[in-house]
């Protein structure tokens, strides 16, 4: 990570990093003056922001997939609530989506979302609400089969109230985990994001029943004074066999 120089002479090696400070305009909230001065001294959205990728949320994909490897060369992904698209990324590159690495199998990537995204060579985005009737069979058609991974780091919309916000949270991944037990190979797996906070025991309970294990991860990416962390269930079992 880049320091800027304290002017002191020499390289700069050693000395302390600078934080940007940013005050409060006129007409701007103390909240949003604080979420700017985050950002701007957030070290994974510099990265991000040199790297290419549309958000730093990015580097939380990359950091489960490192330690977990679920995404192969060859491996058909399903992102949903894919907007605005850094996981798609990770996962073009990292299942060989577009076939450039030679001698290694071609991968498939497909996002879905609410709202318009824009396009990425290697991933196929479709408009879609994963909670509507079918949309199982639409996105099997779209793959041309089943998938290998689901991904979700969505977020239901905030209300302000914490209690609320933690239901609505895991509700979305309870239906997204639903989602992905009719779409999922044998073997697969499945990674979305859910917040600390006493309610995700039943989702805990009923992804121990069709993974063969089950992890709870706090990505270095995902930010200390957030509650989220992201369950890594692998081995999908299906139907016949979780019976």
């Amino acid at each position: 990570m880049a320091q800027k120089s304290t002017g002191q002479g020499g390289s700069g090696r050693g000395s302390r990093e600078l934080r940007v400070k940013v005050k409060t305009a006129k007409g701007r909230k103390l909240s949003s003056t604080r979420w700017l001065e985050r950002q701007l001294n957030d070290p994974y959205v510099a990265r991000a922001r040199r790297e290419g990728y549309r958000g730093r949320a990015a580097f939380k994909l990359v950091e489960l997939d490192d330690r977990f490897s679920f995404l192969k060369p060859g491996a058909r992904v399903v992102d949903l609530g894919c907007a605005p698209g850094g996981w798609l990324q990770v996962a073009v590159e990292r299942v060989n989506a577009l076939g450039t690495k030679s001698g290694k199998k071609q991968g498939f990537v497909l996002g879905v979302d609410l709202q318009e995204v824009e396009p990425l060579a290697g991933a196929e985005v479709h408009l879609l609400d994963f909670l509507d009737e079918g949309a199982e069979d639409r996105v099997k058609d779209w793959l041309g089969g089943t998938a290998d991974v689901v991904l979700s780091d969505m977020a239901a919309s905030a209300s302000g109230h914490k209690q609320t916000d933690h239901l609505r949270i895991m509700t979305l991944c309870e239906a997204a985990a639903e989602f992905a037990f009719d779409v999922l190979e044998d073997g697969g797996t499945f990674v979305a994001k859910v917040l600390a906070g006493g309610a995700e025991g039943s989702l805990q309970g009923l992804l121990k029943q069709r993974f063969a294990k089950v992890h709870n991860v706090k990505p270095p990416a995902s930010r200390s004074d957030s509650s989220e962390k992201y369950v890594v269930a692998l081995g999908f079992r299906g139907a016949a066999e979780a019976e």
